[in-house]
């Protein structure tokens, strides 16, 4: 009898050890707010107001609970986070340190996304698959990628680290790192983006507007060329009648 309350003694004190361990992050989570945050106040104000702290460290349990296989109530736990935060992160999505979800309302984080150190993500994003297809079917988040309000990254893809989603853009593809995608469908514009700095939404490219600009001035470099040979050509004509 001893024995055997000796092994199930020692097996749930190693299960609650990893469990500790496996909530080491939110100190991580919980410190980065106040770094990219410029209204987080004091410490009690981000610990009871900022829903997007409060999803990330129901996630972190229900994530531990569904990687034990457990049934049940890691969804529950992922449900009833939805329900205080808006904020739906599925069990089996896996989240690195100090991941900021900024505001948080309608933000959904699928199944087998990934989602980097040190990213941020703003209200309204979806990290979400294409289809009914099984397998890795959402996209995978790099370190330190910020993605704007209303983004949806779409599908199996890679967002490299260091890169930039512009507001409200739709990326089917992949993002190398250092560029910002921006528009529907997204295009990617290749920058040194070395920081960690939030996304600056009012200086984002234009893709539309820069190539439309060099349509312009291709258009306007052909009429000159044009110009020069009816000059030339009426040069030569009236050379030949005199």
């Amino acid at each position: 009898m001893f024995p055997s309350f000796k092994r199930a003694f020692t097996y749930y004190r190693r299960q609650l050890t990893d469990l500790v361990r496996s909530q080491w992050p939110i100190a991580s989570d919980f410190a980065i707010i106040f770094e990219r945050d410029p209204a987080a106040r004091n410490w009690l104000e981000v610990l009871c107001c900022y829903p997007g702290f409060h999803a990330i460290t129901a996630h972190r349990l229900a994530h531990w609970l569904h990687y034990r296989h457990i049934p049940f109530f890691p969804r529950f736990i992922s449900h009833l986070a939805r329900c205080f935060t808006g904020i739906e992160i599925h069990p089996g999505a896996q989240l690195g340190v100090a991941v900021f979800i900024d505001h948080g309302m309608g933000v959904v984080i699928g199944e087998t996304a990934v989602v980097g150190d040190y990213s941020l993500i703003y209200q309204g994003v979806t990290l979400g698959g294409t289809g009914k297809e099984t397998g890795k079917r959402h996209p995978t988040i790099g370190k330190k990628v910020v993605i704007g309000a209303g983004a949806n990254v779409l599908g199996n893809i890679h967002i490299g680290d260091h890169a930039r989603i512009g507001a409200g853009s739709v990326v089917l593809h992949t993002v190398p790192a250092h560029c910002t995608a921006v528009g529907v469908p997204s295009r990617n514009v290749c920058e040194c983006n070395t920081t960690a700095a939030p996304l600056e939404h009012g200086n984002l490219p234009d893709v539309e507007a820069v190539t439309i600009h060099h349509l312009w001035a291709h258009i306007q470099q052909l009429e000159e060329q044009l110009h020069t040979l009816k000059r030339s050509t009426l040069s030569s004509l009236t050379t030949l009648e005199s």
